[in-house]
């Protein structure tokens, strides 16, 4: 880590912050700690033992005076994360919506049986909420999505979970048993 110590006459900075007041006695540990070559125990604990480089400059015939902040540009690294969501095209469903995919659902529920709802974000970007009993299979709702969009029957698509990201392969298994009782899957074409 490369730090740089700043000495003015009514005090120090570290790496253009705050002025530090010799007068304090944390301060004044800091300077001797420099002074004897050592790192500050502040520093040491801001690297986590790695190396640090102090470079110092001397203004003390200076007062301090607060620099102006300097717009700093991202430099880092980036990372993509759950690139398997789809981009969402349309805005969401309102609430009349949603009921009305769920009153004119294709799905037998059986009442006395414990149910589950899934939300099905479709490859076009728009959402599906559907009830299902959890003895359901995952073969159920893709058998739904056809259903609700004719337009995917002779579309090629894989139902995803969302993170962590796992593919549901074996269309035979129920709801329950998949684990994904009351989440998201997520419809993308191969």
């Amino acid at each position: 880590v490369q730090i740089l110590l700043k000495l003015w006459r009514n005090g120090f900075s570290l790496d253009d912050g705050e002025l530090r007041s010799y007068s304090d006695p944390t301060n004044a540990q800091f300077l001797e700690s420099v002074k004897r070559g050592e790192i500050p125990v502040e520093l040491q604990r801001l690297v986590h033992g790695g190396q640090v480089n102090l470079d110092m400059e001397d203004h003390q015939e200076q007062e301090y005076v607060k620099p102006r902040l300097r717009f700093k540009a991202f430099s880092g690294e980036g990372q993509k994360l759950g690139s398997l969501t789809p981009e969402i095209v349309s805005t969401p469903s309102s609430p009349e919506e949603e009921e009305k995919s769920i009153l004119n659902a294709p799905v037998l529920i059986d009442d006395s049986m414990p149910a589950t709802k899934i939300q099905i974000r479709l490859a076009d970007g728009s959402r599906l909420i559907q009830r299902f009993n959890q003895t359901h299979r995952i073969k159920d709702i893709r058998d739904f999505i056809i259903q609700s969009r004719p337009a995917f029957a002779t579309t090629d698509f894989v139902l995803v979970t969302t993170f962590p990201n796992r593919e549901l392969t074996d269309e035979s298994l129920t709801l329950q048993e998949a684990d994904i009782l009351n989440t998201v899957i997520l419809q993308q074409f191969k």
